[in-house]
């Protein structure tokens, strides 16, 4: 199950990862297994919220953000039906893949390509890509379920598959070609985000149910949990200066999203929410998400002292 409710047809274990040409599937090489330093507390940073909400939704989650500006996510109507949406200048529409019963949006690039995933007839889950009004199904050969998960400025994607019996693994396609990615040892992987750099985070399940994030950066492997996660840590975003995000559990079983730059780790909540999600970061420093309070609603978060990109 997603964060707030949303379900989803492919396994993750403990989180889910909030996913264009069939061709030969690789395998990313390990070269090392390391471990980041933890430092023994996170730190609090200031930042501007605001609320994002699609007009009459019942629920929404702003999962994708570039360095325009532009957002994308995910809102549910008031039928029950999810669908995509882009937001503009504060000029919003709605994404639907032709014939699907649903439609998701998790990424939007540079020159305006979104990325996201959707659900066929059969309960199916596809990935695709929307560019300049086109969609583009994506499908790892063979597996029994695709999701797209993110995307760079160079076309390169990530996002995670099921095989024949329930696992989800990461993958890559750059260039046409699908590469499989398994953080070593784990019993499911999830490849969430690229950056130009054509390095990846994601998370992954280990064998004693517990939820990792990892980096992948030119073929080593390097763990991320917060610090006194309780059993999930899953980065979503990863921005050209080296900025991570995603969501991390307490004690409680309630998420909080979370920054980590510089081996420094930040609590990102937006305020008064019960829970938190931080989905995507852009080269700002500017964070796109989702909360829960009174219902399910999208943020931005732009930091007090902004970057320049």
């Amino acid at each position: 199950m997603n964060p707030f409710g949303c379900k989803s047809r492919i396994a993750f274990g403990v989180v889910v990862a909030i996913l264009i040409l069939l061709a030969v599937i690789g395998a990313i090489p390990v070269a090392s297994l390391a471990q980041l330093p933890s430092p023994a507390s996170a730190v609090g940073e200031s930042f501007t919220f605001s609320t994002i909400d699609f007009p009459g939704a019942a629920l929404t989650r702003a999962q994708g953000l570039n360095n325009r500006g532009q957002v994308v996510g995910t809102y549910r109507d008031a039928g029950g039906v999810v669908h995509g949406f882009a937001m503009n200048q504060g000029s919003f529409s709605t994404i639907d893949v032709p014939g699907a019963i649903q439609t998701k949006a998790f990424h939007v690039n540079d020159p305006g390509d979104i990325g996201g995933e959707y659900l066929d007839s059969a309960f199916v889950n596809h990935g695709y890509v929307l560019h300049q009004g086109t969609f583009t199904t994506i499908d790892f050969p063979g597996a029994t379920g695709t999701i797209f998960q993110g995307m760079n400025n160079l076309g390169m994607i990530v996002g995670a598959y099921t095989d024949s019996v329930g696992a989800a693994h990461g993958f890559l396609l750059k260039a046409g070609s699908f590469a499989t990615i398994d953080f070593p040892g784990a019993v499911n992987t999830v490849a969430g985000e690229i950056n130009d750099l054509g390095q990846i985070v994601g998370n992954y399940d280990d064998t004693g149910g517990m939820n990792h994030g990892f980096l992948l950066d030119n073929g080593n492997f390097t763990s991320i949990n917060f610090p006194g996660a309780f059993s999930a840590t899953s980065p979503f975003g990863f921005s050209n200066p080296g900025e991570i995000v995603g969501l991390y559990d307490d004690n409680n079983g309630l998420f909080h999203g979370f920054k980590l730059q510089g081996g420094v780790f930040s609590t990102i909540d937006f305020p008064g929410a019960v829970q938190t999600v931080a989905s995507k970061v852009n080269a700002a420093g500017q964070i796109i998400g989702f909360y829960n309070l009174a219902g399910t609603h999208g943020f931005l978060a732009t930091p007090s002292l902004i970057q320049k990109p």
